[in-house]
């Protein structure tokens, strides 16, 4: 509670959680990819991920204390922000700050909205309840997650929004990972643009790692039998 009190420690547990956030991220894209191995690959990966038990919520647990904290204290910041400088500008000048860095708080609200819709759509499965995964096992009587998550992106407006829901994370990460180098005070003269390009390509991977996946379901190259899974 002291760290939280004071600028500086709000901003470092931005920038941690933060990291642990991406780091997710990351760890969740490379479990998705496991998609493009058919049902063997994301069922037995959805079964082991389930077989954790105790650790899994732990896990979950933290990321969610993680997700409340990096949004609470986001808020807080922007709001004494805008409160050090009550009066706007005649004329803005955007030098550093590009368009992400502007719109950090509304990407990050923007997120926060997907990963409520994402989390009621694939892992309590309510959006959909004809296709969940509850509702239809594969060959080995395991849920069928292939199944589902095909069956979900073969609707076209799902797939738009996760789509535009990666844009704007794409956004809210690439600016995010520069704040964190900035609060750790890795943005010298010399670092700064390669950090900058750094976290750019890290927040496009990422962004079109979680995008190929709708599209290929929508394209047709990942499919699954009516019926059951291929």
């Amino acid at each position: 509670m002291e760290l939280i009190r004071s600028s500086v420690g709000r901003k470092l547990v931005m920038a941690v959680t933060g990291l642990m956030l991406v780091g997710f991220i990351t760890g969740h894209l490379v479990g998705n990819t496991t998609i493009f191995f058919g049902p063997e690959g994301i069922n037995a990966y959805a079964e082991k991920l389930q077989s954790l038990g105790p650790l899994l919520w732990l896990v979950r647990g933290v990321l969610l204390a993680a997700v409340v904290l990096h949004i609470l204290i986001g808020i807080q910041l922007t709001l004494e922000n805008r409160a050090a400088r009550p009066a706007s500008y005649r004329l803005k000048r955007h030098r550093r700050a590009d368009i992400s860095g502007r719109t950090m708080i509304y990407t990050g609200l923007a997120t926060l909205v997907f990963i409520v819709y994402h989390l009621l759509h694939f892992t309590f499965q309510v959006t959909d309840p004809a296709i969940a995964s509850h509702a239809n096992l594969d060959a080995l009587g395991r849920p069928d997650v292939f199944l589902m998550v095909v069956q979900s992106f073969q609707h076209v407006s799902v797939s738009v929004v996760y789509v535009v829901a990666m844009v704007v994370v794409l956004l809210h990460i690439s600016h995010g990972i520069q704040s964190v180098l900035q609060t750790f005070g890795l943005t010298t003269p010399t670092l700064l643009p390669r950090f900058e390009r750094l976290s750019t390509a890290i927040a496009v991977i990422i962004q079109v790692g979680f995008i190929f996946i709708p599209i290929s379901i929508v394209l047709g190259l990942v499919r699954a039998a009516m019926g059951g899974s291929s």
